[in-house]
């Protein structure tokens, strides 16, 4: 029992446990058959520091592409500068609304029992990003919203605010890497309501001069684009997987790409070749996050025959395990 898996393949024998099991051990098999896998976060996984082990996937080659919430890929950098700073609250469940306002007023913003310290990881990243931005804009370029997050990195613009070994920072991973990082919905995050904001004047006001193309961070739908050239690249050969930690546009937006393919390029291409999903959410009338992976055969993006895994957990808990598992820690 001296390994994280040996425990796993002991003691996880039944029910959402075994499948913990299955779905680790068909994602092993998968990518020894030289497939790619595709890695898609929901909810506030960079919050809980999933980095720490969905870093090291990434550097082993076991994650060949992200597509997270934009929030996603924010609050892993926010983490990377402002660790020390983050206030928990593992009393949480007791915070009266007058709590969670004396938690606004000290800038601190609350996800679960975690609270970001608006200053030291927002500020800190937006004064910096929005140097990019501007510079695109005087250029007249366009980049993906990762694309941005990636120059920062390699231009050396955060390392001064490291406040965490960059070896758990999943973003740094992807980045020395160049995995491909779709953020769907990008408005819907901290960089994107400022970035709005800097083309509606706000800039004037805090840098002296705003951002006037809104088009230099490129659309979902140019990211859409993107996912169909990445996707008929990498299924050329061999197939691609889909490991989907929670639900959301995370994982609505790229499991389409396949029907979008087929059905609506009118272009022949390969089914996702693995699909797992960790949710606790509940199947209901019209739920997507909790439907059964059965469901998705009928939208032309599963096969018969594809690995299909359901483990209806926290993820915090069941991702960890099952990337050890795939690390053979």
């Amino acid at each position: 029992m001296g390994t994280i898996k040996d425990f796993i393949k002991h003691h996880y024998r039944h029910f959402n446990a075994a499948v913990v099991v299955d779905a680790a051990e068909a994602y092993d098999k998968f990518l020894n058959d030289g497939n790619k896998m595709m890695v898609t976060l929901a909810g506030a996984m960079s919050t809980a520091e999933l980095g720490l082990s969905l870093a090291e996937m990434i550097r082993q080659d076991k994650v060949h592409a992200i597509t997270c919430t934009a929030a996603n890929l924010e609050e892993d950098i926010f983490n990377l500068v402002a660790h020390d700073h983050y206030v928990r609250v593992p009393h949480y469940r007791q915070l009266s609304p007058d709590d969670e306002v004396a938690l606004l007023k000290k800038g601190l913003n609350r996800v679960t029992d975690t609270t970001i310290p608006e200053e030291e990881a927002m500020r800190r990243i937006e004064k910096q990003i929005i140097k990019l931005w501007k510079r695109a804009d005087d250029k007249g370029e366009r980049f993906f919203h990762y694309e941005y997050v990636y120059q920062m990195i390699r231009e050396g613009m955060l390392k001064e605010f490291y406040q965490i070994d960059p070896k758990d920072s999943w973003v740094v991973a992807a980045c020395e890497k160049n995995l491909p990082i779709w953020t769907p919905g990008t408005e819907d995050s901290t960089l994107g309501n400022i970035f709005v904001a800097l083309t509606r004047g706000r800039g004037q006001n805090y840098y002296g001069e705003n951002i006037k193309n809104i088009n230099i961070i490129k659309s979902g739908l140019e990211q859409m684009s993107a996912l169909i050239d990445w996707y008929l690249e990498n299924t050329k050969e061999k197939l691609v997987g889909f490991f989907q930690i929670g639900g959301g546009i995370a994982g609505d937006f790229p499991i389409c790409v396949v029907p979008l393919i087929q059905q609506d390029l009118k272009v022949n291409c390969k089914l996702w070749g693995y699909f797992c999903q960790i949710s606790d959410s509940t199947t209901s009338y019209g739920s997507y996050s909790g439907a059964v992976p059965n469901e998705k055969i009928t939208w032309g993006k599963l096969d018969v025959t594809t690995p299909r895994f359901v483990i209806e957990s926290d993820a915090t808990i069941v991702a960890p395990l099952i990337f050890a598992y795939v690390l053979n820690q």
